[in-house]
């Protein structure tokens, strides 16, 4: 799938720190960009991404969120574009990391990226500005 430059994929990290109240400016940086990609419909996710978000913000956070909550918010989310992760991305993902020389999770994070048509990838775990596959970088905690 070819990159829509409107399309943001939002990376496991930063959704944390939009639900995250302990995470200081870091909350509310990353609720403000939630929000804004929400608002304006250009939100892209995987699976990988919802599966560690729900394992973070209900245990590993300083204020857990209760399961039921959780749950709510997941259903919302999948009014986003949502990749699903399979075989094909595994092995795509590969490529990536041989590629461009990442780890496996985070070449698994930019293949969703790719495959959703994300122009953007918001995350604080890789180069900002670099781009990778024509997926632009982006660290929204970067003045």
């Amino acid at each position: 799938m070819r990159a829509v430059k409107n399309k943001v994929f939002i990376d496991t990290n930063i959704l944390i720190y939009a639900y995250d109240l302990s995470a200081g400016d870091k909350h509310a940086i990353a609720k403000e960009v939630v929000l804004d990609i929400w608002n304006e419909r250009r939100g892209v996710l995987s699976t990988q991404v919802l599966q560690e978000f729900t394992v973070a913000v209900s245990s590993k956070i300083a204020r857990p969120i209760d399961i039921e909550t959780v749950k709510i918010i997941i259903s919302d989310f999948l009014l986003w574009d949502v990749v699903v992760n399979n075989g094909h991305s595994i092995l795509e993902a590969v490529e990536i990391q041989s590629k461009h020389r990442l780890s496996f999770w985070d070449a698994l994070i930019v293949q969703a990226a790719i495959k959703g048509g994300a122009g953007i990838l918001l995350t604080e775990d890789l180069s900002d500005g670099r781009v990778i596959e024509g997926v632009r970088i982006k660290n929204p905690f970067k003045i």
